[in-house]
C-alpha cells in the first residue's frame, strides 16, 4: 500500500525497494541509477493517461498550446523512446502516457508511474484517464466522468490472484474530483458531460456482449437484456481499464478518476 505523506509525497510501502541498488523501470526504460527523476519529474502535477501512443501525443500538445507553455507545432519527445511498451510525454506540470489495452497492460504501466512519482518526489498529484468507451443510454460524444468502476456482474471490486489466492480490492473514487471534472465541463458548455458507473470487462467482445467476435454463444436478447440489466444498476459506459485504474489509486493515495 502506499499514502500520501503529509507534505503530499508518495511513500511506498514496499520493503524489497529499500533494499535495492537501483530502481529500474522496465517497461519506460528510466531507473533511478540511470536517470535523474526528480530533476526530471519533480514538478508534475497532473498525468493523463490513455491507450493510445498516438492520442497521448496529440494531448501533450494540445496542452502545450492550451498552458501557452510551448509551440504546439514543436516536436514533442517520447520519453520512453527506449522501449515500445509504452510512450510518454512532458509539458511543464503534465505528464502523458500510454497505457495499451485492458487491464493487465494498464495495470503494469502504474506499477511503474507511481514509482516513478515517488522516486521523483512529486506532490499533490492528479490522474485522470483519458479515451474512449461505449455509452449506454446515452447520446454519442457524451462523455462519462466515472463515479465507481463495477465488474461484470455490476459490483464495485477488482479481482486479482497474487500467490494463488483471490485478494478483492475497492474500486472507488475520488468523488470530488468527479464534480470539479463536471462543473468544467459545465463551464466549457462544449459537450455532454454525466457521471455514471463505468463497467470494467476483462474482453473487448464476449465480455461487453458484443455479437460480431470469434465466438459467440448468446442471443440479441440475450445480449439486450444484460445490457439493460447493467443500465438499471447504473452503467453508463463500458471499457476494459477503470476497475484497475481505480483500485491503484486508492492504494497509492492519488486522486484520480477515468475521464471517457
Amino acid at each position: 500500500m502506499i499514502d500520501f505523506l503529509s507534505d503530499g509525497t508518495v511513500y511506498v510501502h514496499n520493503p524489497h525497494l529499500d533494499g535495492m541498488k537501483d530502481d529500474f523501470l522496465y517497461h519506460f526504460n528510466l531507473g533511478t541509477s540511470t536517470h535523474n527523476l526528480p530533476a526530471m519529474f519533480g514538478d508534475v502535477k497532473f498525468v493523463c493517461v490513455g491507450g493510445s501512443p498516438w492520442r497521448m501525443k496529440s494531448f501533450i500538445e494540445y496542452i502545450a498550446g492550451e498552458l501557452s507553455l510551448e509551440d504546439p507545432k514543436a516536436e514533442y519527445p517520447n520519453i520512453c523512446a527506449g522501449t515500445d511498451r509504452y510512450a510518454m510525454y512532458k509539458i511543464g506540470p503534465v505528464l502523458s502516457v500510454s497505457h495499451g489495452i485492458g487491464i493487465p497492460s494498464i495495470a503494469i504501466m502504474l506499477h511503474e508511474l507511481i514509482k516513478l512519482l515517488y522516486h521523483a518526489r512529486c506532490t499533490d498529484v492528479t490522474i485522470v484517464r483519458i479515451g474512449t468507451s461505449g455509452g449506454l443510454g446515452l447520446e454519442p460524444g457524451t462523455v462519462v466522468v466515472t463515479k465507481q468502476s463495477v465488474d461484470a456482474t455490476f459490483l464495485p471490486r477488482l479481482e486479482q490472484v497474487i500467490l494463488g489466492n483471490t485478494v478483492v480490492r475497492s474500486t472507488d473514487l475520488h468523488q470530488g474530483l468527479a464534480e470539479e471534472l463536471l462543473q468544467c465541463s459545465k463551464d466549457l458548455g462544449q459537450f455532454e458531460t454525466v457521471i455514471g458507473n463505468t463497467m470494467c470487462t476483462m474482453d473487448f467482445y464476449e465480455g461487453q456482449a458484443r455479437l460480431d467476435g470469434a465466438f459467440c454463444s448468446y442471443t440479441e436478447k440475450d445480449k439486450q437484456d444484460y445490457l439493460t440489466k447493467a443500465y438499471e444498476s447504473g452503467v453508463r459506459n463500458i471499457e476494459m481499464e477503470s476497475s484497475v485504474f481505480a483500485a491503484m489509486c486508492q492504494l497509492s493515495g492519488l486522486k484520480g478518476t477515468p475521464l471517457v
